[in-house]
């Protein structure tokens, strides 16, 4: 799971359908943010952005979604579409009885965020979507081999291990394109660590890449038009993943939406950018 401190104390919370998610919480005054992120990552991506948040007196919760970073597997079979995985996302705001949030997503986070906001945003206030998977796009060509490897017994397995490697990690089908700099390898391995040792992280990875289908990703970026609360959409201008026109067309299709280019930058905008990702966050 994610192993930063800095993003506070260690909580576990049940949702229904679906099991045990791990999260980060700090402490403040003023209304949650929660941190979605992507597959591959965990809540670690957000250790440069959410304690300065909290410092600004916002409560901030960054959770382990079940996307392969996590360390903790489902203990039931819930649906594992966008749909579904958008479901989980909005259970785990339920289950913290969370109200009036700011919601910050990243890479998948930003897709499962599309798909929640425009079935049920009665919880969340203000939205924050940076560079993501939205139409057509979902997976990315660059790493659209993952759906097959899922389908082949013990193809994640072999990925697993591979991904341990530097020079895989920083192949543009692995982490290469999401950063302009390798991450720290303590990160990487929080990151990498369980899909490659834990059996039941893979297996719901796997869930999540053989039920990904386009037509879900094209009515989740089409139903964003129904959030007509504060949005902003944030794209890092490097972007080797999501073109820049994906992000102006969200932006476009809400009714309270500005949009943001975050220059020097790759599609892990906390990892790359926090400063400025944090500017506009506040």
């Amino acid at each position: 799971m994610a192993i930063s401190e800095a993003l506070g104390e260690r909580r576990t919370v049940h949702v229904p359908g679906a099991g045990t998610i791990e999260y980060r919480e700090l402490p403040g005054e003023g209304p949650p943010f929660v941190f979605a992120h992507g597959v591959g990552v965990n809540g670690d991506l957000w250790r440069n952005v959410a304690p300065a948040v909290a410092d600004a007196g916002y409560r901030t919760i960054a959770p382990d979604l079940p996307l392969g970073g996590h360390s903790l597997p489902l203990s039931e079979k819930p649906d594992m579409s966008l749909p579904g995985l958008a479901d989980i996302l909005g259970d785990f705001v339920d289950a913290l009885d969370l109200h009036d949030v700011t919601l910050v997503a990243n890479d998948t986070g930003g897709a499962i965020t599309q798909c929640y906001i425009g079935r049920r945003p009665e919880r969340i206030a203000r939205l924050v979507l940076t560079s993501c998977d939205a139409f057509d796009r979902y997976p990315p060509p660059a790493v659209a081999y993952l759906k097959p490897t899922a389908r082949v017994p013990g193809g994640l397995a072999l990925l697993g291990q591979a991904v341990r490697w530097k020079a895989v990690q920083r192949l543009p089908i692995a982490y290469g394109w999401a950063t302009h700099n390798p991450i720290e390898p303590h990160i990487m391995d929080s990151y990498t660590r369980n899909v490659r040792t834990n059996p039941g992280v893979r297996a719901d990875l796997r869930r999540v890449l053989v039920q990904a289908r386009k037509s879900d990703m094209q009515a989740a970026s089409r139903s964003v038009a129904n959030f007509d609360r504060p949005a902003t959409v944030v794209w890092a201008a490097d972007d080797r993943f999501f073109p820049v026109e994906h992000g102006r067309a969200l932006a476009d299709l809400m009714p309270d939406a500005r949009f943001e280019l975050v220059e020097n930058s790759r599609t892990f905008i906390p990892e790359d950018q926090p400063d400025a990702l944090l500017r506009l966050l506040l």
